[in-house]
Parts: C-alpha cells; structure tokens; sequence
C-alpha cells in the first residue's frame, strides 16, 4: 500500500498532494470526494472545511461533506452504500481529520486505501472511499476528545487550504488532459 507524507509548513505540499492522488488513481478517472466530519467540533471539522472549499471552487467533480451539511459518524453506514450505488464506476477520495504522534500534528497522508472514520476515538465504522487523505490535527491521547477541542482554527484552516488546493490541482489537471474525440473521428 503506497503512502505519502506531506508537512502543512512546506509550500509545496499542495502540489505534492495532487500527485500523490494522480499516482494512486492510474486509470484518471474524476474522483467523488467525500469529507467526513463534523462542524460541531474544531479538531473534527478539517473534512467539511475542505469539502466548502471545494463547493466554493466550484470544482468539477461531486463533493459531499461540508459545513453546511458535513458527513459525520451517524451517515457513514449509509454514506458507505450510496457512494458505490450513485457512482459505481468511479473513484472515491475520503479525507477526514485524525490523531496521532504529538511531533505528526501538521503532518497530511494520502494514502492508497480508504479510511476508517472514528478510529482515533474508538469507533469502529467501516471503510469509506478508496483512497484516504489524513490530516493529524492533534496528538493522541486518553482524552482525545478534549484534544479535538483544543486544537488550533489556524492549524486546521491551513491543513484544509492545502489538501483543497491539492484535490483542486488534480481535477482541473485531469480535465485540461482529458480530450474529446473529433467530430470525423466518430463517422
């Protein structure tokens, strides 16, 4: 399983995001991009922050998950079923805010699988997409709860621009490359 590691301090991140994903989707199909989270908590709502951001870029591809209507915990058993029925020939790209290492706070991983939200707080709901974009937000603990709470809006907001810009990158690169076949082409 391939697995890119990006820093949020490093101003080529971005690109490095969008290359990650054009390496793991080889057959260049448009992506669904799914944003899980919630707006309810800070540490929690990088996926809905990238998922608005993404609407308001007006990106070419299907976006769920966003402040206004974020996908959290109690829609992934359904969410898991209706991606794969409304797009059956695509690809799905999960991105969801996570915990880890206290020195991988400001780290994003893209990473060759779907994820599986909640695992940082013990919830256990199944896979969602087929490849994963992870920002660590904060460092794991007993009380990663309060942690999700106390993490820094700057932090979260500059993860979000970065991975946006990223997934933005990629679809406009897939349909700039993208070419239709000439009218004599089809007689």
């Amino acid at each position: 399983m391939k697995n890119y590691t990006f820093s949020s301090f490093n101003k080529f991140s971005s690109k490095g995001i969008c290359t990650a994903i054009e390496n793991l989707n080889p057959k260049a199909l448009t992506p669904v991009i799914i944003c899980v989270g919630s707006d309810m908590v800070l540490g929690d709502s990088l996926g809905p922050l990238v998922g608005t951001m993404l609407k308001q870029r007006k990106v070419d591809s299907y976006v769920y998950g966003t402040l206004n209507y974020p996908l959290t915990a109690k829609e992934i058993s359904y969410a898991q079923v209706l991606y794969k029925k409304m797009h059956p020939n695509t690809i799905s790209i999960a991105i969801d805010a996570a915990v880890g290492c206290q020195e991988d706070v400001g780290i994003i991983k893209v990473v060759e699988d779907g994820l599986y939200p909640g695992l940082g707080v013990n919830k256990r709901l199944g896979k969602l997409g087929d490849i994963s974009i992870i920002g660590v937000v904060a460092g794991k603990s007993l009380q990663n709860y309060n942690l999700y709470n106390l993490t820094r809006l700057n932090l979260i907001y500059k993860m979000a621009e970065i991975i946006a810009n990223g997934v933005e990158e990629y679809i406009k690169s897939l349909h700039q490359n993208f070419s239709y076949p000439s009218v004599e082409e089809n007689f």
